[in-house]
């Protein structure tokens, strides 16, 4: 993991062996990634992934474990698509004037053994704190393809008390209570239309174990326009994720029937992008 902050804001450590995603997330002197107190679902790249504060899912698939068409070996998508589990090459970091920087390219091959590339770069604000991701997924392969992308930001469930509560426009009444529906966890996708700036917000908080500070995401709506929010408190997992994303939470094939599918042609790019801040 290497360490990456700025004057102010969070402490970082970004992994470099999977894609520069986030493993531990400081705020206050408190690393508030949900670390083991996640869900096992058997896929080692996920299970340690899932454990930091960000990991990123696709490009080729997210969500469901479907059959690749065309094959008969009996091989799937695998549920978070197959970026995770892929070294970065680190270009350059900058630490100059309390801002933190850093730019990466992730080569990835897909599970249909088709190439693509993640550029990454992430920069903190050392004036504001805030944590800005932009990643170009760049088709490098020969063949037309879909493309997907989401992100999962985890926190453990346990830094939560009575008073945190998820809010933002795109939220039934514009937010309510952490612990939302059935007991013991539960999960929901809304539209999340920008509001400002070409950018949805959410907002989690406050959170009285980080000094009554507040999570605030604000996303990229025009690629990634579609907000889910996971949770699950049953033993011994105690996690909470926001989890912006490129597409409905709908099988495969319904996307492509509805014409959903954000083809790329080779050499082509699409954009997407995050920032967080704990204010």
């Amino acid at each position: 993991m290497m360490e990456f902050a700025a004057a102010t804001g969070p402490k970082l450590m970004l992994d470099e062996t999977s894609l520069m995603d986030i493993g531990g997330c400081v705020v206050e002197g408190i690393d508030i990634a949900p670390k083991e107190a996640v869900p096992d679902d058997g896929d080692a790249r996920i299970s340690h992934s899932v454990q930091g504060f960000l990991f990123t899912c696709g490009p080729d698939h997210i969500r469901h474990r479907e059959p690749i068409p065309g094959r008969s070996d009996g091989k799937v998508f695998p549920l978070h698509g197959s970026a995770a589990g892929h070294a970065a090459k680190v270009l350059w970091t900058k630490f100059e004037n309390g801002n933190a920087e850093c730019r990466a390219d992730i080569d990835v091959v897909t599970v249909e053994g088709l190439p693509a590339r993640i550029e990454r770069h992430w920069f903190i604000d050392g004036k504001t704190g805030e944590a800005h991701l932009k990643d170009k997924v760049v088709n490098t392969s020969d063949r037309t393809v879909p493309t997907f992308l989401m992100y999962h930001m985890n926190i453990g469930g346990k830094w939560f008390d009575e008073g945190t509560r998820l809010e933002g426009a795109m939220l039934e009444n514009g937010g309510f209570p952490w612990r939302f529906g059935k007991d013991g966890g539960d999960i929901f996708c809304v539209e999340a239309p920008a509001t400002r700036d070409g950018l949805a917000e959410v907002r989690l908080g406050p959170i009285a174990a980080v000094g009554g500070k507040t999570l605030r995401v604000r996303v990229k709506a025009d690629t990634l326009p579609h907000l889910q929010v996971w949770r699950n408190q049953t033993a011994p997992a105690d996690v909470l994720g926001i989890e912006p994303v490129s597409h409905r939470w709908v099988p495969r094939a319904e996307l492509q029937e509805a014409g959903e599918f954000n083809m790329l042609k080779p050499g082509e790019s699409r954009e997407y992008g995050l920032s967080f801040a704990f204010v």
